[in-house]
C-alpha cells in the first residue's frame, strides 16, 4: 500500500518557482530611476540619462538597447539612468525636454546633449572613447542647477498641479468645464491682488517715502522751478519801479535846486526894480 502524497509540497514548490522566476529567468535592471528628489546625484560622477515617456513609440524601441547598455555601466564606470517625464514634470522643465527620447551625458556637473545613433555599440563608444569632449556643454545659465532652470521646473510642476486639479473638479466633483475655468480665473485674480499687496509692502519697507515739511511762504531759497519765470518777472517789475522812483527823485531834486535860485533872483531883482521906479 503506497503512502498518499501531501498536497503541501507541490504548493510550496510552485511558490518558490513564482518567487524565484524574476531571478532565474532574468536579472534586475541596471538602469537607475531619477526623480525630483534625487536628481542632484547627477552632479557627481559620469552619467548617461534618458528622458522618455511610456506612450512614446521611439522610446519603446530604445528600451532594449538602453537596458543592454546599462549592463556595461560598471565596466565603463558610468551610471545609466532614465527619467519618466510623465511622472517627473519638474525635471522635464529643468532640462527643457522638447523631444522624446532625449539623452544627456553628464560629467561632474557639465551636461551635454547626445545626438548620435541610438544603439548599444554607439553608446559604449561615446563613453569609452570620450566622444563627449567634442560637444559643447550646456551654458551655466541654462544648467539644471541654475536659478532660471529651477524657476522653469517650478513652473512645470505648477502646470501639472493645475491639470490635476482640473481633472479633479471635472471627474470627481462633477463641475462643468466652464466652472473649473471660473475657479482658476478667480484664484488667479486673488493671487495677483495678494502678490501686488506684498510687493507694495516690501517696497515701503525697503524704500520708505520721505514726507516733506510745510515751508513758510514766501521762501526765496526753496522756490520750485515752475515759479522761476514768475520770480524773474517780479524782479524786473521791482527794478523798473526803482528806476522810476529814482528818476522822480532826481526830477524833484532838480526842481528843489532851481527854486532857491529863482527866489534869490527875485530878491536880487526886487530892490533894483524899486530903485528904478523911484
Amino acid at each position: 500500500m503506497t503512502a498518499s502524497r501531501s498536497p503541501v509540497v507541490p504548493v510550496a514548490v510552485l511558490l518558490l518557482l513564482a518567487c524565484g522566476a524574476p531571478w532565474t529567468h532574468g536579472r534586475r535592471s541596471d538602469v537607475r530611476i531619477i526623480t525630483d528628489e534625487n536628481w542632484k546625484e547627477l552632479l557627481e560622477g559620469e552619467w548617461m540619462i534618458e528622458f522618455y515617456a511610456p506612450w512614446c513609440p521611439a522610446c519603446q524601441n530604445l528600451q532594449p538597447e538602453w537596458e543592454s547598455f546599462a549592463e556595461w555601466g560598471e565596466d565603463l564606470e558610468v551610471n545609466v539612468a532614465k527619467v519618466d517625464v510623465t511622472e517627473q514634470p519638474g525635471l522635464s522643465g529643468r532640462f527643457i525636454i522638447t523631444a522624446l527620447p532625449t539623452i544627456y551625458h553628464c560629467k561632474d556637473g557639465e551636461f551635454r546633449r547626445y545626438q548620435g545613433p541610438r544603439t548599444k555599440k554607439d553608446f559604449i563608444n561615446f563613453v569609452s572613447e570620450k566622444e563627449w569632449k567634442s560637444i559643447e556643454p550646456v551654458s551655466s545659465w541654462f544648467g539644471p542647477g541654475s536659478v532660471l532652470m529651477s524657476s522653469m521646473s517650478a513652473l512645470f510642476q505648477l502646470s501639472m498641479w493645475i491639470r490635476t486639479c482640473h481633472h479633479y473638479f471635472i471627474e470627481d466633483l462633477g463641475l462643468p468645464v466652464w466652472g473649473s475655468y471660473t475657479v482658476f480665473a478667480l484664484a488667479t485674480l486673488l493671487s495677483g491682488l495678494l502678490l501686488g499687496l506684498c510687493m507694495i509692502f516690501v517696497a515701503d519697507c525697503l524704500f520708505p517715502s520721505k514726507r516733506r515739511r510745510p515751508q513758510p511762504y514766501p521762501s526765496k531759497k526753496l522756490l520750485p522751478e515752475s515759479s522761476q519765470p514768475l520770480k524773474k518777472v517780479e524782479e524786473e517789475q521791482e527794478a523798473d519801479e526803482e528806476d522810476v522812483s529814482e528818476e522822480e527823485a532826481g526830477s524833484k531834486e532838480g526842481t528843489n535846486k532851481d527854486f532857491p535860485r529863482n527866489t534869490i533872483r527875485q530878491r536880487s531883482v526886487g530892490p533894483s526894480l524899486a530903485t528904478d521906479q523911484s
